[in-house]
């Protein structure tokens, strides 16, 4: 059984971060539509929490846990605490922009970690987006059928 309040106070705009208190890096990690708003707390006991909820609960597909991840094996973090908040895009857009948004702020963070992560393309925005859909055309790029007879 869970108490109302702290369930309504985790999930509420800046209330979420208060999980964790002290020192704290941010950074907003973006992808297509979803945009990350990512806190990596100093001091910390190895977690990470999405809008909320552990971040193994809020991704439940278990190739999206490594992406999430990889910025802090890179840079060799061992204690950490990590909020995010996340709006907008599907699923794994919002894991690669939680991705994005621990990247930066490890490099904010860190400055000699920086060159590391820029080496492994995790600093770089993925810039990719649906392509809007043409006047006469059914979708982006289909066109309708053409008969010459």
């Amino acid at each position: 059984m869970t108490d109302k309040t702290t369930a309504t106070i985790a999930t509420t705009g800046d209330a979420m971060h208060s999980m964790f208190t002290g020192k704290y890096h941010y950074a907003n990690g973006k992808r297509k539509t979803a945009i990350a708003r990512v806190r990596i707390y100093e001091t910390g006991k190895n977690e990470i929490v999405v809008n909320g909820k552990p971040y193994q609960d809020y991704f439940k597909v278990g190739t999206l846990f490594g992406l999430v991840t990889s910025p802090l094996k890179l840079a060799g973090l061992e204690k950490y605490a990590i909020t995010a908040k996340v709006v907008g895009g599907g699923v794994t857009a919002q894991a690669d922009a939680v991705r994005h948004g621990i990247a930066k702020a490890l490099a904010e963070m860190n400055p000699e970690q920086r060159t590391t992560l820029k080496q492994a393309d995790q600093l770089t925005r993925d810039s990719r987006k649906v392509q809007r859909k043409l006047p006469g055309h059914r979708k982006a790029r289909k066109m309708q059928q053409w008969v010459k007879r």
